[in-house]
């Protein structure tokens, strides 16, 4: 065999079972590593996938998981289920009896969730280790699994904290940069001083200078408020103006690329007219999701509208905060609260009015009268 041989050779033998040369007492400290890690695994994704069922009430998160449980399963059935039981060995286990202080204590149920995410993914990794040894194609599939777990704790975590952050926010304005900053101040002052949660500069006229400048006073007239202030489609302006989030539509710059400019603490909200693109979005680590177009818009023209029937889909399986947008006014709100959301995104119904900061304080009338 010449040098080339061997070094082909090489490869093929490192992907050969290990059992088919091992010791016996190494197959079966391999199986019992690898049955723990497997029952750690399952265990700790069935305590997550109860915590977005009966916690966070989240169907879509609560499918994503169960996916995932059932992925484990299916990499694992080609190491035999019968061999790790037979070198499984509970009563002669040296960590049985190993415990820490931190881990008999839960605060709060979003703890019960981060250490099950905590041991999944150790109990992930260390499957993945030896499963390289008993087989390779396993190791590769858990390892897949594990990096889709990342995703998933994310999504948890980012609908959890988001829930907090907007959990009294209703009323979404969307204002553009008026003729100029003097008629912007009057407007924006006047949804300010009436309550509304978050206010959103969209302007898609105003060269950059002046749109940053706009960005900037708008900044000044919410902080240290209860109104958000957001930025539409430019991550750049939202950053120089410290605002406290951008919204992106699907052609926009993706979350991902909006996060590196933003930042880990900013809000990032995302259009959403499908399901799918709800679903989506969650995965992508939104903070919240605009859903519409639900009526049509004088604002904004669409060729499609998927109305009232996304808004209660998306309001039945997503617990990200969704605000419903499209055209939504004081006659038609009944309709979308009866839809299952609480969260609305209104432009024309305000800047159409003769008197802006009385329409929103009916608007938030309305909408509380629909919670209570």
């Amino acid at each position: 065999m010449d040098s080339q041989d061997r070094q082909s050779a090489v490869p093929q033998a490192a992907h050969q079972p290990h059992e088919s040369w091992a010791h016996p007492s190494e197959q079966v400290a391999a199986l019992r590593v690898i049955d723990a890690a497997a029952n750690r695994s399952r265990e700790a994704l069935r305590v997550i996938e109860d915590y977005l069922r009966f916690v966070l009430d989240d169907r879509h998160l609560t499918a994503v998981c169960k996916q995932l449980r059932h992925k484990l399963v299916a990499a694992l059935d080609t190491v035999s289920p019968a061999q790790r039981i037979a070198a499984r060995e509970t009563q002669h286990d040296v960590g049985t009896t190993l415990t820490t202080a931190a881990e008999e204590t839960r605060r709060e149920l979003s703890e019960v969730a981060a250490a099950a995410f905590g041991r999944l993914q150790e109990g992930l990794r260390s499957l993945e280790e030896f499963a390289k040894i008993m087989n390779p194609t396993v190791a590769a599939a858990v390892k897949a699994l594990r990096y889709e777990t990342y995703t998933l704790e994310r999504a948890v975590q980012t609908t959890r904290r988001s829930l907090e952050r907007l959990q009294h926010a209703q009323l979404y304005v969307l204002i553009d940069g008026r003729a100029t900053a003097e008629q912007l101040a009057s407007l924006a002052q006047s949804l300010v001083d009436t309550g509304v949660h978050a206010i959103q500069l969209r302007d898609k006229q105003l060269d950059d200078s002046t749109l940053l400048g706009r960005a900037r006073l708008l900044r000044e007239l919410t902080s240290g408020g209860k109104t958000l202030f957001i930025v539409n489609d430019r991550p750049d302006i939202a950053a120089l103006s410290r605002a406290d989030g951008v919204h992106v539509g699907q052609t926009d710059i993706g979350v991902k690329d909006c996060r590196a400019i933003v930042g880990p603490g900013a809000m990032i909200g995302v259009s959403t007219h499908s399901l799918q693109q709800a679903r989506q979005a969650v995965l992508d680590g939104a903070d919240y999701i605009g859903v519409g177009p639900v009526f049509p818009s004088g604002t904004k023209q669409f060729t499609e509208f998927p109305g009232l029937e996304l808004v209660k889909a998306v309001s039945e399986e997503v617990r990200l905060p969704a605000f419903a947008i499209g055209g939504i006014t004081l006659e038609n709100l009944s309709q979308v609260t009866a839809a299952g959301c609480r969260r609305v995104a209104v432009s024309g119904a305000i800047l159409s009015a003769n008197d802006p900061g009385k329409m929103a304080r009916q608007l938030l009338s309305a909408l509380s009268q629909q919670t209570t």
